[in-house]
């Protein structure tokens, strides 16, 4: 399919999905053909999608980023939401000769230094494993939202992912978290206990912290840093991304 394929169908998608509730929009998407793939960090927002494609059997292979940073908590509901919707979530972890050339050239957690470091950090544990989750597939949800922050306020429902060449999906970008919380307790999601405990956002352990009352969603990722855009570069492209060089 061409780029300008690939950008109609979006455009197309984006008032079809409008439309529709989540079990729509997420079966809309796996009827589309091709391999679609869910990449969960297993937040709440995305242990409601998973809890979808589980209770409604959608073919959507779920993935997840297991970095070798992850709270014991993630870690624990990676199983448990396995058990409970009956789903493989597929786990791809970085190469160790990628963490060792960064430890080498950074330090363990060199991320701490600069924000050259810490988007290197990203792209050996985050960035390079996604690339292989997603090698092959045609269609990648995530659990993306407007309410996350500013730097996500636009996100649509489908877009071109141009960097992976492939039909990006955002089945909750309309969902605020009072939505969220809602579903999660009527239907007994599984949810990290972190998010009782001030993290509305769950990344590694050592790069997130508990927001303070009346801070953005996203203000526990990357505190030490200044600028208000913070990403790892799964979602938003960033210079200086790169893996560290052995």
């Amino acid at each position: 399919m061409t780029v300008v394929n690939i950008i109609e169908e979006a455009e197309a998608l984006n008032a079809k999905l409008a439309a529709l509730d989540l079990a729509g929009r997420l079966s809309l998407v796996a009827g589309l053909g091709g391999r679609a793939v869910f990449t969960t960090s297993l937040g709440i927002e995305d242990q409601v999608i998973s809890a979808e494609i589980g209770n409604h059997r959608l073919p959507i292979e779920v993935v997840t980023l297991q970095t070798g940073r992850l709270f014991p908590e993630t870690l624990a509901l990676i199983d448990e939401t396995e058990t409970q919707y009956d789903i493989r979530i597929r786990r791809y972890e970085p190469e160790q000769a990628d963490i060792d050339a960064y430890a080498a050239q950074y330090g363990l957690n060199g991320f701490y230094e600069s924000v050259e470091a810490r988007h290197a950090c990203c792209a050996v544990r985050k960035l390079k494993p996604l690339a292989q989750a997603l090698a092959g597939a045609t269609i990648w949800i995530t659990g993306l939202r407007r309410g996350q922050s500013a730097n996500r306020a636009e996100t649509p429902f489908a877009e071109y992912d141009a960097e992976r060449h492939l039909l990006k999906i955002n089945p909750l970008a309309d969902w605020d978290i009072a939505n969220i919380k809602s579903y999660a307790a009527d239907n007994s999601v599984p949810v990290n206990p972190l998010h009782a405990r001030g993290y509305p956002s769950i990344g590694c352990e050592p790069c997130t912290r508990a927001i303070k009352p009346g801070e953005p969603e996203r203000a526990g990722r990357w505190w030490w840093e200044q600028d208000e855009k913070r990403e790892c570069g799964l979602h938003v492209a960033e210079e200086a991304v790169q893996p560290a060089q052995q």
